[in-house]
């Protein structure tokens, strides 16, 4: 071969050889980046060329799948009752992508994740269309209505759980909105999914999980619980060395009750919970310290940032930098305390379960399209922020508050219920109507199988008429009842 010759041989060989490492460096190395790139919309088609698995409550799907004629795209998402359950599902959207469950088991709902591949290898050999797996919820459809019904056009969400497991009941939020208007490609589709973004009332935003509110008057029940564990109080119904007038430490600024309480001076734990004294509990704060109260709320879940449902539950907040003052306010559900709704039903659920707090879940199994298993979750244990003894003690002063204080707008007849009121001040100098709070709990002789938090961020109702007792009680009543069958 003349030299001319070879070096054209050479230069194609180069050339051939750098042609497949370039092939193999596309196929094993980019494959996985190249095949989630948002650009790349063959990823786009496949997921939406085979009906999309559903999403199961009680037995029952509240998703669905429908043909559409949308460009190449074959099937389009559907929902039941779609604003009820939007805070569970999310959307699933041609055009947007996916959100919450839809999301986070999107392989399971398309049939594409790898646990599923004998399922497709049998869809291949026997001619059988591909189609998705199911997620299934731990929901209950009729505390979910109650729920969402209770709500009605009140801005505010209610979350319901388990004690005893941990498994989510209820998650509801209003205002809402219906996942199937932006499900497709179509202008309707786009302009829905901007007038959604741009509405001052936020109906995407998931109010039970990833929202926080001031708790006001229902985290006393976490000051009580810490009073409890840390030996500051042993009896519910003796007496507190509480003044009134209250002033904050170091101040002369008076902390005032929520109207005229006599009771509140010298007020027993119990009574304090029972009538909602501010100064029994802001003293109360203030004894323990800042950080024995804050131990204890982080043993229910306060500033822990993952708490996965298995769609993430937003942060908590209780201060760790504060003074002696700001503590006293903290104990009470001001300063910089926040909560979700989510994390205010997990205090009612461990006080309820004997001081044991159960991780919160809402996704019970992955099925396959066959309704084979191929996931399931087992209930598990996150923290014991009380002692059982202590727990049953904090029981007996919240069954008071239903029975004869500020909830008794919650209470069932023939069941046992505990609970706490709320009503959280907002805005400069309280010019905003307050959050109305309300957590409890329902005990029968089998157990406590619900614990409830709801919160009203606002509503028609008067400014004076705003209370945890008015507005959230008789919608947690509600929910309770749907669980319990009554």
């Amino acid at each position: 071969m003349n030299k001319p010759l070879r070096r054209v041989a050479i230069f194609s060989g180069l050339l051939i050889l750098a042609l497949l490492i370039r092939v193999n460096w596309v196929q094993f190395v980019q494959a996985e980046e190249l095949q989630s790139d948002k650009h790349n919309r063959r990823v786009a088609i496949e997921r939406y060329s085979v009906p999309r698995g559903d999403i199961i409550v009680d037995g029952k799907a509240i998703t669905g799948s429908t043909t559409t004629d949308s460009g190449d795209f074959k099937y389009k998402r559907t929902y039941k009752n779609g604003e009820m359950w939007a805070p569970v599902t999310g959307y699933a959207s041609q055009a947007f992508g996916a959100d919450k469950l839809e999301n986070l088991f999107d392989g399971i709902l398309t049939g594409n994740d790898d646990r599923l591949f004998f399922s497709r290898t049998i869809d291949m050999f026997t001619g059988e269309e591909q189609t998705g797996g199911q997620v299934v919820t731990t929901l209950n459809s009729k505390a979910q209505k109650a729920a969402f019904e209770g709500l009605g056009n009140k801005k505010g969400a209610v979350a319901a759980i388990n004690p005893s497991t941990g498994a989510i009941l209820a998650l509801a939020s209003a205002p809402s909105y219906d996942p199937s208007d932006i499900a497709g490609m179509g202008t309707k589709d786009q302009e829905n999914y901007q007038k959604l973004l741009k509405d001052p009332d936020r109906p995407m935003n998931n109010r039970p999980l990833r929202e926080t509110f001031f708790p006001g008057s229902t985290f006393k029940v976490v000051t009580a619980a810490a009073a409890l564990e840390h030996g500051l109080i042993d009896d519910i119904d003796a007496k507190t060395d509480t003044p009134a007038p209250y002033f904050l430490p170091n101040t002369r600024t008076e902390l005032k009750n929520d109207g005229p309480h006599p009771t509140c001076e010298n007020g027993s734990l119990r009574e304090a919970l029972r009538v909602s004294c501010n100064t029994v509990f802001g003293k109360i704060g203030a004894e323990l310290g800042r950080d024995k109260l804050v131990e204890t709320a982080e043993k229910f879940g306060f500033n822990n940032a993952e708490i996965d449902t298995p769609v993430r539950a937003g942060r908590s907040n209780v201060s760790t930098e504060m003074d002696k003052p700001q503590t006293a306010l903290s104990a009470i559900g001001q300063f910089e305390t926040a909560a979700t709704p989510l994390q205010m039903a997990m205090v009612a659920a461990a006080v309820a379960n004997d001081g044991k707090l159960m991780k919160p879940y809402m996704v019970d199994q992955l099925q396959a399209p066959n309704l084979n298993v191929v996931e399931q979750t087992s209930p598990e244990e996150m923290s014991r922020p009380l002692s059982p003894e202590n727990a049953q003690k904090l029981q007996s002063a919240m069954e008071t508050v239903v029975e004869n204080g500020t909830g008794t707008a919650a209470r069932i007849p023939g069941v046992t219920v505990g609970g706490k009121t709320g009503t959280a001040q907002r805005g400069v100098d309280n010019s905003e109507k307050p959050y109305a709070w309300f957590i409890s709990y329902a005990k029968t002789d089998e157990g406590s199988p619900v614990a409830v938090a709801v919160v009203v961020e606002d509503s028609d109702a008067a400014r004076g008429d705003v209370s945890g007792g008015g507005l959230a009680a008789p919608i947690a009543e509600d929910v309770m009842r749907a669980v319990l069958g009554k």
